[in-house]
């Protein structure tokens, strides 16, 4: 299987991941691992997204999608992939396809985590983490058991600077006017197999929901 994975910020998508990759077996290809990769890499591709994130600007699509498409093609894991971070937009996926169509290796699903928009923010905001170890707690899910002190450490928790309301909204209006379209193009492309998951529930109740439909979908490959 070649799946990509969607959702929005702290609906759960990094965990759902490792769960998935973990039970199928596939590759774990996170655009971000791979661009850092490419970078540190010095392959021509790479100096020339250096170019532009040392310079702090946006890397063109172009660029984005041969590192993506290179990976993809490249990845031989027999148990296929799991696309992570990408595409972002409508462009990017009518690129990627492209290029894909060329390889032979067109996609085979996209998995939609979501989330009620008011549940994240709560998610999000509520999260303390120490500073000493990096163990996260939450104020209402996972509280530590002398209040606002770290279990193991014993020093204050903090919040993270960009966990406020305004800016995690914010996040969730720009990825919902990226995404939207891309979720609404894939689900035009009649060999690509669409599968939405409630990620508001409980993580063991969201991995048995993905991972029914992730069977379901190599059956009616």
């Amino acid at each position: 299987m070649r799946i990509i994975l969607m959702g929005p910020p702290g609906a759960g998508k990094g965990t759902q991941a490792k769960r998935l990759v973990d039970k199928f077996g596939m590759a774990h290809l996170s655009s971000g691992d791979i661009f850092r990769a490419e970078k540190a890499g010095g392959s021509a591709l790479g100096q020339k997204l250096a170019e532009y994130m040392n310079a702090g600007q946006l890397v063109p699509d172009e660029i984005v999608v041969e590192i993506m498409a290179k990976a993809i093609t490249s990845c031989d894991s027999p148990a296929g992939l799991l696309l992570d971070g990408f595409p972002r937009t409508v462009a990017q996926a009518e690129a990627l396809d492209a290029q894909l169509d060329q390889a032979g290796k067109s996609l085979d699903g996209v998995v939609v985590i979501t989330a009620d928009e008011d549940e994240i923010v709560e998610r999000i905001t509520g999260r303390r983490s120490c500073s000493d170890c990096g163990k996260v707690y939450h104020v209402k899910y996972l509280r530590p058991q002398n209040d606002n002190l770290c279990d193991k450490c014993n020093v204050q928790l903090v919040q993270r600077a960009d966990d406020t309301e305004g800016v995690i909204r914010q996040r969730l209006a720009a990825y919902n006017l990226q995404t939207e379209p891309v979720i609404a193009y894939y689900r035009g492309r009649p060999n690509v197999q669409t599968l939405f998951v409630n990620g508001t529930q409980p993580p063991d109740n969201v991995t048995a929901d993905l991972v029914q439909g992730l069977e379901q979908l190599k059956t009616e490959m």
